[in-house]
């Protein structure tokens, strides 16, 4: 099996990937974009190979896979500003649901008054960490 046949199959079966993390609600349409555009290109080279040498004349580069390596880490450059962005965005995101949930939480209790000092204390939450609890009254000591 010769490596055209190998980055065909490769590509069918991203783009089968793809589509069915699509179909599950896995993967948001904005990212399945990059990887489809990835797969199309991984399809289209394996079709035609002559294509990638015939662009790395057309740009100069002597050895045509050294501009397939470039290409590639040109795009895996542009998928991870992206990440950044949405990332920077969602932490911006949080951050002001976290001060809206606080100021609510602050206006609950100012609300309450003296009802949430007259009513027992809620259950202490688990640890998670496989501590045991602390005693009432121990002081964390």
């Amino acid at each position: 099996m010769g490596p055209n046949v190998i980055a065909l199959v490769f590509g069918v079966l991203t783009v089968g990937v793809i589509v069915s993390m699509l179909r599950h609600r896995q993967m948001r349409e904005k990212y399945a974009t990059s990887w489809a555009i990835v797969a199309g290109g991984v399809l289209v080279l394996a079709i035609f190979p002559d294509l990638l040498g015939w662009a790395a004349t057309l740009v100069g580069v002597a050895v045509p896979l050294n501009l397939l390596y470039f290409v590639g880490g040109l795009a895996l450059l542009i998928i991870c500003v992206q990440f950044s962005v949405e990332l920077s965005s969602l932490e911006e995101k949080t951050r002001t649901l976290a001060e809206e949930l606080a100021l609510l939480r602050a206006e609950v209790d100012r609300a309450l008054g003296g009802a949430a000092a007259a009513s027992p204390a809620p259950p202490a939450r688990p640890s998670g960490g496989g501590e045991p609890a602390e005693a009432p009254g121990d002081g964390g000591v």
